[in-house]
């Protein structure tokens, strides 16, 4: 460890000490490669232990050492790691946390995300997912509100036995509460552009038929909140509709973990689609949103997803 980044660790741990007035051993350095391992090295503040659980709060230490390099002082570090800190109390995170075992406290909080499987493989070995092609359909449970944004954490293998419930049970809860948080929504491109309020179609509503688009401009699926709204497709009842709409089978081009544009297989030619995402990806998508370089199918016959090889 290099002599400066050293001097500032230890010097951050002793200032929050005294900010904080926790004992010595409450507030310790993790390099990235310690159990479990993590993206960069942390300093950890144990806050709370009890029946032998503890309330811990992880801070990533190069990203705060590269802004005190930038001129950020010690004071203002400290200053906003308390602030953080005192945010999460207000938060309800930790009392999220301490309900986690008790799937009926937690059951409403579940959703799904979908992340690119290979490049989170590590990520993704001791939690609970299904797998569609190269796509992990990923359980995450909602821990609370901070600072206007959503704080989540995904669902471990160790929670589903604490659940005493089957798998197939926890992810189709999961599925429903993800099509309430953000329910599914077609976006036309022109009133994107030209109505700021515009918050798209609700194509499923049974009373009226969505003239969804069977020319190759295609549909731009989505959600309400447009965040991670990839996963539209695969909520309950959404590939059926669109399907029976189209009155065909459809592809699925995933052109980032927040939409998906669908296109009729009839006059469409995949290949043509596979390029198009490829440039798309490579021009627009930022790398944290990448989801996949695969075209998907969707068969209304078999009501089944598959990669279109």
């Amino acid at each position: 460890m290099e002599k400066m980044y050293e001097e500032f660790v230890e010097q951050l741990r002793r200032e929050l000490l005294d900010a904080t007035g926790y004992g010595e051993e409450r507030i310790y350095y993790k390099e990235k490669e310690e159990y479990p391992r993590t993206e960069d090295d942390r300093l950890v503040l144990k806050q709370a232990e009890s029946n032998g659980k503890a309330e811990i709060c992880a801070l990533y230490i190069r990203e705060l050492y590269e802004s005190y390099r930038n001129g950020r002082t010690m004071e203002e570090i400290v200053d906003a790691v308390i602030q953080r800190i005192e945010r999460i109390s207000r938060s309800g995170i930790l009392q999220k946390a301490k309900d986690i075992e008790n799937y009926d406290k937690i059951k409403s909080d579940l959703f799904i995300r979908l992340l690119n499987k290979k490049i989170y493989l590590s990520e993704l070995e001791d939690v609970i997912y299904r797998e569609v092609g190269d796509i992990a359909m990923v359980l995450y449970v909602c821990m609370g509100e901070d600072d206007g944004c959503m704080t989540s954490m995904k669902v471990k293998k160790y929670m589903m036995e604490e659940w005493k419930r089957s798998p197939e049970e926890v992810f189709d809860k999961a599925l429903l509460n993800t099509y309430f948080l953000s329910p599914p929504r077609i976006y036309c491109w022109e009133k994107l552009i030209f109505d700021p309020s515009y918050g798209g179609d609700n194509f499923m509503n049974l009373m009226s038929r969505y003239p969804v688009r069977t020319d190759t401009l295609g549909n731009c699926l989505s959600t309400t909140k447009r965040t991670n709204g990839a996963v539209a497709v695969f909520l309950p009842g959404v590939a059926g509709r669109i399907a029976d709409l189209m009155d065909d089978s459809f592809y699925i081009v995933f052109t980032s973990i927040h939409e998906a544009m669908i296109h009729s297989v009839k006059g469409t030619d995949p290949e043509i689609l596979r390029q198009v995402l490829k440039e798309t990806v490579q021009e627009t998508t930022p790398p944290e949103d990448f989801l996949t370089f695969y075209i998907y199918m969707y068969d209304r016959a078999t009501a089944e997803f598959s990669m279109v090889s």
